[in-house]
Formats: C-alpha cells, sequence, structure tokens
C-alpha cells in the first residue's frame, strides 16, 4: 500500500484501487501496525480515479524532522576517504564504518524538504555536489518501523571533504533533503534485495547511472533505528534515511536544471529538479 499527500489530500492506493483518507497526516501514520490499520480504513473510504503518478506530490512528511545515517555502505565509506584524503580526515570514515556505534546525524526539518518534482539545491559555496539516494524508513514514535520513502540526501562533498566537522553545512540547508512520491507501508520488512537505482540527465542526456541493493547495507535497518531512539524522543515518529551505496565518479558534480531520478523497488520513482541560489 502506498500514501500519497498533498496540501490537506492524502490518498491510499491499494490492491489497484485508489482511496481519498480524511485525516491528519500525523495521526495517520503514526501508530504500530500501520498496515493492518490502513487495510480496516479502506471499507470506509471513499474510492477516487487513479492518480496521475506523473503530478507533483508533497513529501510524505507531516511534521516529523529527518535524520540521516551515514557511512552505512561499502561504496560510501571509499568515496569518504578519498574526499577527506587531502585534509587528512579520512581514516574516521574507515573507523565509524566498522565501529558498534552508527553515524547518526540530524538532516533536515520538514519545512526544508522537497517533494517529488520538487526543486533541490546546491550550495553556492560549494564546488563538488552529488544527489545520494536512500532508503528512507518512517519509524513511529514507538521506534518500530512502519513505512518506506526513497530520500535524495544532497551532499556537497568540497565542504565536507574540507573537514568532518563542517559535515552540517554540507548536509543542513534549504532544500538539501527530498522525499517521496509516496510513503510505502508493507506488512513485513522491505526485502534486502530491494534495488537501488540513480539516474541523473543534463539536458535530457543521461549523464550518470548507477544501482545499489538494501542488501549492501552494513547494519540492520531496526538497529539503526534502536540508536535514534537512544536518548531522543520523537513524539509523531521520525524520518530516517540509511544511506547511500551509489556515488557518481569524482570528476562528476551536479549543475542547476540538472534532473535527478531515484528508483527503489516496493516504492517508485522520486524525481526533482537541480537550482542553485
Amino acid at each position: 500500500m502506498k500514501l500519497f499527500k498533498k496540501g490537506d489530500r492524502i490518498w491510499l492506493e491499494a490492491n489497484q484501487h485508489v482511496y481519498d483518507i480524511k485525516s491528519n497526516w500525523d495521526d495517520l501514520v503514526n501508530r504500530k501496525q500501520l498496515h493492518a490499520y490502513l487495510l480496516s480504513l479502506i471499507h470506509f473510504s471513499e474510492e477516487v480515479f487513479d492518480l496521475d503518478q506523473q503530478s507533483s506530490f508533497d513529501p510524505p512528511i507531516g511534521t516529523q524532522e529527518v535524520w540521516a545515517a551515514g557511512v552505512t555502505y561499502l561504496r560510501s565509506k571509499v568515496a569518504r576517504e578519498k574526499e577527506s584524503a587531502e585534509e587528512g580526515g579520512s581514516s574516521f570514515y574507515d573507523k565509524v564504518y566498522n565501529a558498534e556505534r552508527p553515524e547518526l546525524f540530524f538532516k533536515s526539518q520538514p519545512y526544508r524538504v522537497s517533494g517529488h518534482m520538487g526543486k533541490v539545491h546546491i550550495r553556492h559555496d560549494s564546488t563538488w555536489d552529488v544527489p545520494e539516494p536512500e532508503l528512507t524508513l518512517f519509524a513511529s514514535s514507538e521506534g518500530t518501523i512502519e513505512g518506506y520513502t526513497i530520500g535524495n540526501d544532497m551532499s556537497s562533498r568540497s565542504i565536507e571533504g574540507q573537514n568532518p566537522l563542517y559535515l552540517s553545512q554540507a548536509k543542513v540547508y534549504d532544500h538539501a533533503a527530498a522525499l517521496g512520491p509516496c510513503l510505502t507501508v508493507l506488512p513485513d520488512p522491505i526485502p534486502s534485495n530491494t534495488v537501488i537505482q540513480l539516474k541523473i540527465y543534463r539536458d535530457e542526456t543521461l549523464v550518470f547511472d548507477g544501482m545499489s541493493a538494501v542488501s549492501q547495507i552494513k547494519r540492520e535497518l531496526n538497529e539503526l533505528v534502536s540508536y535514534l531512539f537512544r536518548e531522543t524522543t520523537f513524539d509523531s515518529g521520525v524520518m530516517l534515511m540509511t544511506g547511500t551505496g551509489i556515488i557518481p565518479p569524482d570528476a562528476f558534480t551536479l549543475e542547476a536544471d540538472d534532473r535527478v531520478e531515484i528508483y527503489i523497488d516496493h516504492i517508485g520513482t522520486l524525481i526533482n529538479y537541480v537550482t542553485k541560489r
């Protein structure tokens, strides 16, 4: 089942039918056993026409914060080591990749998050910028994983590479995160063979194409959530990006007007357009 959001409208796509859900987003999704609850709503909801999934949607988020996990894929560890080697910070990424405690950091407040067909920004003071395609979890306020969406974690590699302490400047700014096109709610955990694909277009020409799989994440998804909830409460739940295993080559950087397409099995495709101030 998939939940789509636009303004104050929420639609539930289930079994090739679409239903108009009358609810506040936070009240709807922040619960244990969300899949069973959505099934129960179908009998009381008005069926509507099929959704045009080529149109824009708001990010599937209410008041939830967005957090992110770093260096969860070997490919990410290697890339971070290379970008920071000149400044002598490369050993930190090896240590966190192999450490018991994962890297977790705050990514975005909801008002800075873009949705499907929305804009994502690259910083004017950065010279090396990439999108990071990430399976993103929705965890309820009780710390249970209840849904999945696609995350675009925009990253200024030139800034983070100067010093790991610049992480927040490289990661946290207006429209540096996008989520969508929907929140997928499954009866069971998302399969480990779930494919993630990133495509980047420039003037309608494909300039990058890469793939990975959820199975390549070094840590268990529940492990990441459990660390996030250790000393922090989330009254309406939280979104957690789980890291990336797809990183364009070092010679590549995003440019204004590029189109970023991220596909994840069971969820769909998130499309964003790059802007620069």
